[in-house]
C-alpha cells in the first residue's frame, strides 16, 4: 500500500490521539484507554497482531501477514506477496508479560527517512479491567517534517488501539 494513501486515510481517525510534542526533527504520541478485559487478555490479543491491526496500514494489504513474536529480539514483521520479501517494521527490546512491550522501529512512511522509534504499550490492571498507555517517541533527521507528520502518525496508532481494544474486549 502507498504511504500516501495511508496518510490520506488518516482524516477518518479516532479522537483519543493525543501529539505530547512536535517538533522539526521529533515527536511523541501517546493514547491512554481502558479495556474492559484483564491485562493476561489484553496481552494474549496483542501478540495476534493480526486479528486487530488494520490492513488498510501494512505494505501488503492484508493484516493477515502480521506477526508478533513477543520475545526478546522479537519481530514485528510482515509477509509480502508472493516471493517478494518482507518488511520489519519494529523489534521488541523489552518484554515484561503482561506489563510492558517495548519495540523499536520507524513505521510506515517513517521508515524512509533516518528516524528512530520507541513504540510502548504499557498494561496497567485496573479491578477487573486494563489501562493501556501506547507511546511513540520519534526523533531523528525527518527532514523538518515532524510537526507535519506527527499527527497522521497519532491518527494511525489511535485507530489501532481503538481495534485493539476492541477485539480484545470481543473475547
Amino acid at each position: 500500500m502507498r504511504w500516501s494513501v495511508v496518510l490520506g486515510l488518516l482524516v477518518a481517525a479516532p479522537a483519543a490521539a493525543e501529539v505530547r510534542s512536535s517538533a522539526p526533527d521529533a515527536f511523541v504520541s501517546e493514547q491512554v484507554v481502558t479495556i474492559d478485559a484483564p491485562p493476561e487478555a489484553v496481552w494474549t490479543r496483542m501478540g495476534d497482531i493480526g486479528s486487530w491491526w488494520d490492513p488498510a496500514h501494512s505494505y501488503s494489504g492484508r493484516a493477515t501477514n502480521l506477526s508478533l513474536d513477543l520475545d526478546a529480539h522479537g519481530c514485528l514483521c510482515e509477509r509480502l506477496p508472493g516471493e517478494r520479501g518482507s518488511v520489519e517494521h519494529a523489534h521488541i527490546v523489552h518484554l515484561d508479560r503482561p506489563r510492558l512491550l517495548r519495540l523499536s522501529g520507524a513505521l510506515g512512511p517513517l521508515q524512509a527517512e533516518a528516524a528512530v522509534g520507541t513504540l510502548t504499550f504499557a498494561l496497567a490492571r485496573q479491578g477487573a479491567d486494563t489501562k493501556l498507555t501506547v507511546t511513540y517517541v520519534v526523533g531523528g533527521n525527518l527532514r523538518g517534517k515532524g510537526v507535519a507528520l506527527a499527527p497522521a502518525v497519532d491518527g494511525v496508532l489511535a485507530h489501532q488501539v481503538a481495534r485493539l481494544k476492541a477485539a480484545a474486549e470481543r473475547r
